[in-house]
């Protein structure tokens, strides 16, 4: 990271907190490490994306439906899934710092510095050349881009080689031939590489003697497959059809950092669409594109975004890419793609002794479905959407503001109603603004201080429009509508101003995008 990159980083922390995002959990005890809650503001922006997701998924999409299922599952399920043998992650030590990291992770991140210095001398060559540069020639004949261009591909894929033969000795050697150091101290003293189970083990039962143990579920996506013929049955869906799921999921993450990029207690929102066998590759291009359009359609700019398709493809996959985000610490993976085969359904036929196929009256037979599985983060989304709109901007007139430009439709308050003074009948129209508006969204009253320094208050805090009610609103029955992000006022009559807001604010529009 960047030093720049790494104060944008402190930056995002400090304003999370205060404005009322995100709170470590249990702080008045000094904390609990890798966990946290979310505020009065960060609970609203939680909700909208959840919802701005389960819309789009849900709503949008005649043949997908929505399920929850339980965070307890019987503790087989997690033996068919596969999660009780193989559910690890390589740790490596650093003997001199004493601080624990993921292996693979440590190699992904040599790679992502080389790429970022290759992308350099590609813009800093684009700038010298003009409009007749060419940017992919360029990448295969200039030197120092080769060069780059091989250390950001090679270990990944020499990595992948060795996790699938589990030769934790051959990735640690790995590390050490790159040069890899600690990133805090420097120290290149590591430990050998080990496997560390990530599942959270619990007990359920009235005693200690006939207890159950059981897991605390490391995934949504398996809620899904064993509830897949109660919903094919009671929904009587065709195939190709969906199931999607929000819900909280843990993980016992030892190298958990980067503030809520990483969690032990985290949110998925989740969606498997099962399809006849053979066509699963056509649906992984159509359901890339679908995902990718979802995230355009927040405005937090094209260039943010990346595929990385997947050098280690999982043992049930046999397509898989993740879509990245250029979160301030470089791009890092927000949602995941894949095409899962028929592994999940046939692992629980095995292990339940109960048939999981689809009875395809066109073909008269019954068949396994294969699955293309979308899985992405709610709280990594909520950290890519936060840490894109803080922005700290010079005006016009020399001065400074800090500006959270979250998207509109996803912002935890609409709107907020200022009275230009606290007297002369300005803020009963303000509550009565409040109470034509909040019907159907939210909105916030806000009096206290000088009404720049409301704007400047309200910028920071994320609110899209603020509505000043002033001494002519008497007169004309008008408001004046400030943006937060071009700070342009318009003057709008009371009467238009929900569907003024509406168009700008609401789901529906912003549904429409996509």
């Amino acid at each position: 990271m960047a030093n720049n990159d790494q104060d944008q980083f402190k930056k995002v922390l400090s304003h999370a907190k205060e404005y009322g995002y995100v709170f470590q959990s249990s702080e008045i005890y000094d904390g609990l490490q890798a966990v946290y809650d979310y505020g009065q503001n960060g609970a609203e922006l939680k909700k909208n994306i959840r919802e701005y997701w389960w819309q789009a998924m849900t709503q949008l999409n005649q043949d997908i439906v929505g399920i929850d299922a339980a965070i307890f599952m019987h503790p087989t399920t997690w033996k068919a899934s596969g999660h009780v043998d193989a559910f690890n992650d390589p740790l490596i030590d650093n003997k001199d710092s004493k601080k624990r990291y993921r292996a693979d992770v440590l190699v992904e991140d040599y790679c992502e510095k080389h790429l970022q210095k290759a992308q350099k001398e590609i813009d800093k060559a684009a700038k010298r050349f003009g409009e007749d540069f060419d940017p992919e020639m360029y990448k295969t004949t200039n030197p120092r881009v080769v060069g780059y261009m091989k250390k950001a591909t090679e270990p990944t894929a020499r990595l992948a080689e060795l996790l699938d033969k589990e030769d934790l000795a051959g990735v640690k050697a790995l590390i050490e031939e790159l040069g890899i150091a600690d990133p805090d101290t420097g120290s290149k003293n590591w430990t050998d590489v080990r496997q560390f189970n990530l599942m959270f083990g619990t007990k359920i039962g009235a005693s200690a003697d006939t207890a159950t143990d059981l897991y605390l579920r490391p995934e949504t996506a398996q809620g899904i497959f064993v509830n897949f013929l109660n919903v094919q049955k009671t929904g009587r869906m065709k195939i190709p059809f969906g199931i999607a799921q929000t819900g909280k999921a843990f993980r016992n993450e030892i190298v958990a950092r980067q503030f809520i990029f990483r969690q032990r207690e985290f949110e998925q929102m989740e969606m498997q669409y099962f399809v006849k066998p053979g066509t699963e590759l056509e649906w992984f291009e159509v359901w890339k594109e679908k995902r990718m359009a979802w995230h355009r359609s927040l405005g937090m700019g094209d260039e943010n975004y990346r595929f990385h398709d997947h050098e280690k493809l999982a043992h049930y996959a046999n397509a898989a890419t993740d879509i990245e985000f250029n979160f301030p610490f470089g791009f890092k993976e927000l949602e995941g793609i894949h095409s899962r085969t028929d592994f999940d359904l046939k692992a629980h036929e095995e292990y339940s002794g109960k048939k999981l196929q689809f009875f395809d009256h066109e073909e008269n037979k019954s068949y396994v479905p294969y699955v293309l599985e979308t899985s992405i983060g709610l709280d990594r989304m909520f950290l890519a959407v936060f840490s894109n709109a803080l922005q700290d901007e010079t005006l016009e007139d020399g001065s400074e503001r800090t500006v959270l430009k979250i998207p509109a439709v996803l912002a935890p308050v609409k709107a907020a109603i200022l009275p230009l003074v606290k007297k002369d009948g300005l803020p009963e129209i303000a509550d009565e603004i409040i109470n034509e508006l909040k019907w159907s969204m939210k909105v916030q009253y806000d009096e206290k201080d000088a009404i720049g320094r409301r704007y400047r208050r309200q910028d920071a805090n994320g609110t899209p429009y603020c509505i000043t009610v002033d001494h002519d609103t008497k007169e004309d029955h008008a408001v004046t509508v400030r943006d937060r992000d071009s700070m342009t006022q318009e003057r709008i009559a009371i009467k238009d101003l929900k569907s003024y807001l509406e168009q700008r604010v609401s789901m529906s529009e912003w549904l429409k995008k996509i």
